[in-house]
C-alpha cells in the first residue's frame, strides 16, 4: 500500500533533519519502503511517497524522527487505477 507523508519540520529546522539523515540514515524497519520524497521550497516540509503493507512499521520510525519532525500519513492510491476503477462505473 502507498502513503503520502509529509513531515513538518519542526522549528523549521532542516539542518538538524539533514544532519541525522547523513550520520544515521533513514533509520527505516524492514518492510518500510521510500519511493521518493520532494521539499517544499521554504524547506518547512518534506512530502515522502513510501510504500509499507504494515502501518505499525510506521510508528517504528516516526519514534525515531518524532522529536525533530511532525508527521501526518495518508493512504494514497495512484490516479491511473482510481480512473480505472471510475471508467468501469461510467
Amino acid at each position: 500500500m502507498l502513503f503520502m507523508v509529509v513531515e513538518k519540520f519542526k522549528n523549521q529546522d532542516a539542518k538538524a533533519i539533514y544532519r541525522r539523515l547523513r550520520d544515521k540514515g533513514r533509520s527505516m524497519p524492514d518492510g518500510l519502503k521510500y519511493v521518493d520524497s520532494w521539499i517544499e521550497a521554504g524547506f518547512a516540509r518534506c512530502f515522502q511517497l513510501m510504500e509499507c503493507d504494515d502501518p505499525r512499521l510506521f510508528q517504528q520510525w516516526i519514534a525515531f524522527w518524532g522529536d525533530l519532525i511532525e508527521f501526518e500519513i495518508v493512504p494514497v492510491v495512484p490516479s491511473k487505477q482510481v480512473r480505472e476503477m471510475i471508467d468501469r462505473q461510467l
